[in-house]
């Protein structure tokens, strides 16, 4: 029999026992979870550069329209929102002077003409005289050379002096005629002189566009467009609205990528529509003030569905790759201008690899050297991991990460 003492510690051996584990499997150290992990496997795609920049669509060509000569509108044949094509007749001014003005010169067109007719005339009749007092000196010098003493000197020197004054007077006829014909031709030049002002009275479009604003009426008395009086007014103001232009400011790091002919994406927010269009020129210099360059996109609006003074955004591609080996920039650690990525080894352990990169774009990094097609980087959280550990790896969608950092 046992005494009443080793009866007592029997069952508080078996609590013991129960609570602490007898067998030799409980006596063995528990493994810690394994680190799950996002990767992405590296694959190459198309990967571009961009650059997005607020800008104001405005007309390609817009101008003030003035009369070349002060005048009445007589008649005003545009108004708000019409369109017009190049030499489209706009508006007709009533310039009475003018008017009276071609009435003088046409008349005196004809006096001139009647100046010359007289003078003709009259070169005409000396002329016929010069010949007759020349043929009848050359007969009275023939016959006097021929047979001396049968006609007198003083004779033949009367002949000779009536033969020169009739050839002053034909050099003078002619004379006469050719100024006549500088006068026509002097009150022909002042006809179409005015004929040319006169022809201002009429405005007509130098371009295909719309009229934008319309600043005269109907009997509205306008001044001169060449005249430096306050009252001077336009008539219309014509917008070219098949073509624009948008003005892009592109900053110093970027100008060595602007190319004439690029092109570039517009996407205008208030019609939620994106258009294309490309580089068309650029002032080769940079802003001291700015620090950006001047860079100008033709847009073509040939649906006119674009108007002047909308905003739009506009995407200018700087460099790409269209076959560029690609790494999420959720996967780079930049530190002192050395990359690295963590990689995920065939048999799930972890590689601190330091990479190359060439340019990087808003979610990706084009990469030089360090990795190949396959390589499974790690997208996910770095903090708490170290090289040579085990991991789970499980495939992310890399924008999640993107959005988390955010």
């Amino acid at each position: 029999m046992l005494a009443p003492r080793a009866l007592l510690a029997l069952p508080l051996a078996a609590a013991i026992c129960a609570l602490g584990g007898c067998s030799a499997k409980g006596s063995a150290k528990a493994q810690p979870p394994l680190t799950t992990v996002g990767t992405v496997a590296l694959t190459r795609k198309p990967i571009f550069r961009q650059l997005t920049v607020s800008s104001e669509l405005v007309p390609f060509q817009e101008i003030d329209i003035y009369a070349k000569e002060s005048g009445y509108v007589k008649q005003l044949l545009v108004d708000y929102g019409t369109h017009v094509k190049r030499n489209q007749l706009l508006a007709v001014l009533e310039i009475p002077e003018l008017e009276v003005q071609l009435q003088q010169d046409e008349a005196a067109i004809d006096n001139e003409r009647e100046m010359v007719t007289h003078a003709q005339h009259e070169q005409t009749r000396v002329e016929a005289q010069h010949n007759a007092y020349h043929l009848q000196y050359t007969r009275l010098k023939g016959v006097a050379d021929k047979t001396p003493g049968l006609v007198a000197q003083q004779e033949v020197d009367d002949s000779q002096g009536k033969d020169l004054a009739a050839e002053a007077q034909v050099e003078a006829a002619q004379s006469a005629v050719q100024s006549a014909q500088s006068q026509l031709l002097q009150a022909q030049a002042k006809l179409q002189h005015d004929r040319v002002l006169f022809e201002y009275s009429k405005l007509y479009a130098p371009f295909d566009g719309v009229v934008t604003q319309r600043y005269a009426n109907q009997g509205t008395l306008v001044q001169a467009g060449t005249s430096s009086s306050t009252q001077v007014i336009p008539i219309v103001k014509l917008s070219q609205d098949d073509l624009f232009r948008l003005v892009i400011p592109v900053p110093e790091s970027s100008v060595k990528f602007v190319r004439l002919g690029s092109r570039v994406q517009v996407r205008v927010p208030s019609l939620d529509k994106v258009v294309s269009g490309r580089v068309a020129r650029f002032s080769v210099d940079v802003s001291q003030d700015t620090r950006t360059m001047h860079t100008e996109v033709d847009v073509p609006n040939p649906t006119r569905s674009l108007m002047p003074g909308m905003f739009a955004e506009a995407t200018l591609t700087l460099e790409g790759n269209n076959d560029a080996l690609a790494v999420p920039l959720a996967a780079l650690d930049q530190t002192a201008g050395q990359a690295s990525v963590f990689l995920v080894s065939p048999d799930n352990r972890l590689e601190e690899r330091r990479v190359q990169i060439g340019f990087e774009t808003s979610s990706d990094a084009e990469v030089l050297s360090g990795l190949a097609v396959g390589d499974r980087v790690v997208v996910s959280d770095r903090s708490g991991l170290k090289p040579g550990i085990e991991v789970r790896p499980q495939n992310a969608d890399v924008m999640e990460f993107e959005a988390g950092k955010q």
